[in-house]
């Protein structure tokens, strides 16, 4: 049970100033009336002074362990790089601050299984940052999904195009899996509810950056999840789209189709002497912005409720297990089950 008082906004503390935590920073600071931003942490000299003056919070930290010490916060936001995720969760929960973790949770499915039970034995909510979840299109394809008007899902997809613009020396190896297709592996997840991915097959090239596929990066990938109730699923991905920022996804049925995004900016379409043409978005951040909010949105009332996440640490965890059952495939040419991968 959360013991936030039920008239007070909660008091959060954001882990990583970087881009991400700086949107959620402004998030926190402005676009949620239950909510305070009273402490930023980044080890970054003057990183989280600087913000924290932009963004009026109380506090500033240089370590982490001092927001989650901080008694006047509930709750923690993790925006930090993704190789600290897990130790971060784990000592926010050990701090009994409800915890809001930006995707991947974990890189490894031990580490995945240490934040949970961290979670669980503190009391704490642990969600994870799979926004497509709260993006009104996506939301209503659920919907139908829940009352049965799509009916039993037999093909799911879900795309992922960056606009590129990325530096090749600072995108780790299987990044494509881990932190990019990552949305959209628990986004297949989502749109066949009840199921569980069981086989995984991957196929991946250096399109983007050719140059760089010797040392590891992989820039443009198509996956294939078989799941335990039939139906299958695409995921496809690449690091640089000529025409901004595109995530789509279709769920098709045996009662029918939903798909979602399209990638435009606005829904207007403008007709000249050379043909017609519309705006497309050009960040994460510009197409999913009402996703991004209303993901804290539920995290805040999750903690102020003490009610579980809507998406928490075990669906971070299935979708790491497809990321690294994907990453495997690749290594051996060919399908491979999810029950096979090791930890």
């Amino acid at each position: 049970m959360s013991d936030v008082e039920a008239n007070r906004p909660v008091g959060m503390a954001l882990i990583g100033s970087g881009r991400m935590g700086a949107y959620h920073g402004l998030t926190l600071a402005q676009r949620l009336p239950g909510a305070r931003l009273v402490a930023i942490a980044d080890p970054a000299p003057d990183a989280a002074e600087k913000l924290a003056a932009t963004l009026g919070a109380d506090s500033a930290y240089t370590d982490a362990a001092e927001a989650f010490a901080d008694p006047a916060v509930d709750a923690v936001v993790i925006a930090a790089p993704a190789r600290f995720h897990t130790d971060l969760v784990v000592a926010a929960a050990a701090a009994g601050k409800g915890v809001f973790c930006e995707k991947p949770m974990a890189l490894t499915i031990a580490d995945a299984d240490r934040a949970i039970d961290a979670a669980r034995a503190a009391g704490v909510v642990l969600q994870v940052g799979f926004n497509r979840r709260f993006a009104p299109d996506w939301a209503a394809a659920r919907a139908l999904l829940d009352d049965g008007t799509l009916g039993t899902p037999r093909l799911v997809r879900s795309v992922t195009r960056d606009p590129g613009g990325f530096d090749p020396s600072r995108v780790p190896p299987n990044t494509i899996f881990n932190e990019t297709l990552i949305h959209d592996f628990d986004a297949l997840r989502f749109l066949n509810p009840g199921a569980e991915a069981v086989e995984v097959y991957a196929t991946a090239d250096a399109l983007v950056e050719p140059d760089w596929k010797d040392r590891g990066l992989l820039d443009t990938a198509v996956v294939i999840v078989k799941f335990d109730n039939g139906a299958v699923g695409v995921a496809e991905a690449c690091f640089e789209a000529a025409y901004g920022y595109d995530v789509r996804g279709e769920v098709f049925g045996s009662g029918g189709m939903a798909t979602m995004g399209d990638g435009r900016r606005t829904g207007m379409t403008f007709s000249g002497p050379n043909g017609r043409a519309v705006e497309t978005t050009r960040s994460d951040q510009e197409l999913l912005g009402s996703a991004y909010v209303g993901e804290l949105a539920a995290f805040v009332e999750a903690v102020r409720s003490g009610s579980p996440a809507s998406v928490g640490g075990e669906d971070a965890r299935a979708a790491l297990a497809i990321a690294l059952t994907s990453a495997e495939s690749m290594r051996v040419g060919g399908p491979v089950r999810i029950a096979e991968v090791g930890k």
